[in-house]
């Protein structure tokens, strides 16, 4: 099972357009889990974005085959990294993503729920595909190619390339997935 996890202020539907992306991507019931409150202690005022790894840490680790996902609509970073789209914790079965730069009104254009949707989806499915143990995948079309900017999320598919998609079935065989 994978649970979404809300973490701050959050439109309910953004997950619920999650769950059946992600249900399909894995082969795996997807839910949505309880709301936690931000953790302020991670804003950086300087930069005026939240440093992703103690978001991430808010997230319990899930029980045995399950995997858990974050979500924030907050901009987010990494040491060393401007921002970044999501991190994962490959060991603890958990990953977060953050919506707020998946937007188009972050850049200043108009709103498009579509592309943003797709944005998130593809996002998601990347960094719980890091849970699973993948890595950035050198096919440009595969969701787990490294995404330096929104152009490289839009370029993407949602789905695994059948190299990657092997690999995720494989662990999902031997009883870790």
């Amino acid at each position: 099972m994978i649970v979404l996890m809300l973490i701050g202020e959050i439109e309910e539907a953004v997950l619920e357009s999650l769950r059946q992306p992600l249900t399909q991507a894995f082969g795996q019931e997807t839910k949505i889990g309880n709301k936690m409150p931000l953790l302020r202690e991670s804003y950086y005022h300087n930069r005026n974005q939240y440093l992703a790894p103690p978001l991430l840490s808010l997230i319990p680790p899930p029980d045995s085959a399950n995997r858990a996902l974050g979500v924030v609509d907050v901009d987010i970073f990494a040491p060393g990294l401007n921002f970044v789209f999501g991190i994962a914790d490959i060991a603890g079965r958990r990953a977060l993503i953050s919506l707020k730069r998946l937007r188009q009104e972050f850049y200043g254009l108009p709103r498009d729920e579509k592309l943003f949707l797709k944005r998130a989806t593809k996002e998601a499915v990347h960094e719980l595909g890091h849970t699973y143990g993948l890595e950035h995948c050198p096919n440009p079309v595969c969701v787990m190619h490294f995404s330096n900017c929104l152009h490289d999320t839009d370029i993407k598919s949602w789905e695994f390339c059948p190299d990657c998609q092997q690999k995720v079935n494989k662990i999902q065989q031997v009883g870790d997935g």
